[in-house]
């Protein structure tokens, strides 16, 4: 199975055909998609204007987009890294519990899902990069009232999510399932009294 190193270099590759191009792209994103595989596709494809069907799009929006995705995964990795530090030192100082940053970074390892945005269509104007810092900061800073990564403050409890966490609170300005612990024991009441459910969907007769 190829990296997502090995992925990239087919990305940039003026000798490889466009569909095999923009292909590697997607398999990047089995890789590292911060937003979710379909959520993060939908969001490279906006901000660099090639459709999503599209299978022979301009090869410099693809290295753009992979551009944008590799740096957000550095971001990430060198999160990753310090986050494992930390361990190290907590264990070494005997705090051996896992807290509840922990159990968030079980969900999201290997950078899957990191902002995860349970509706594909709805996610982030952001670069990526920027997204991930803002959501890092808040996770190594004091609770507070607002979305993370948009600041806004529309977030609504949802209690059927459609992967892990299955239920939580989600920004209804930029799409991300916002981790229980970035948010003030206040605001996650607040969230809570705005339970929104997942739209029902009409059942269509085959008769």
């Amino acid at each position: 199975m190829a990296g997502f190193r090995s992925l990239a270099r087919q990305v940039r590759d003026p000798g490889c055909d466009l569909a095999l191009r923009r292909y590697s792209l997607r398999k990047c994103l089995e890789r590292f998609a911060p937003y979710g595989h379909r959520a993060t596709w939908d969001h490279l494809c906006t901000r660099h204007r090639f459709g999503p069907e599209d299978r022979e799009p301009d090869p410099a929006r693809l290295v753009a987009a992979l551009d944008e995705v590799e740096e957000a995964r550095s971001v990430w990795l060198a999160y990753e890294e310090e986050f494992a530090e930390r361990r190290k030192r907590e264990k070494h100082d005997g705090l051996r519990r896992p807290g509840w940053i922990d159990d968030w970074h079980r969900r999201t390892w290997g950078g899957n899902g990191i902002a995860r945005c349970d509706d594909p269509s709805l996610h982030p104007t952001l670069p990526l990069a920027e997204a991930l810092r803002r959501l890092i900061t808040a996770l190594e800073s004091a609770p507070g009232h607002t979305c993370p990564v948009c600041a806004g403050d529309g977030i609504v409890w949802r209690p059927e999510l459609n992967g892990e966490p299955w239920f939580g609170p989600v920004c209804t300005d930029c799409g991300i399932v916002v981790p229980q612990a970035v948010l003030s024991p206040d605001a996650l009441a607040a969230a809570k009294r705005r339970i929104r459910l997942q739209p029902r969907r009409e059942l269509v007769s085959v008769a």
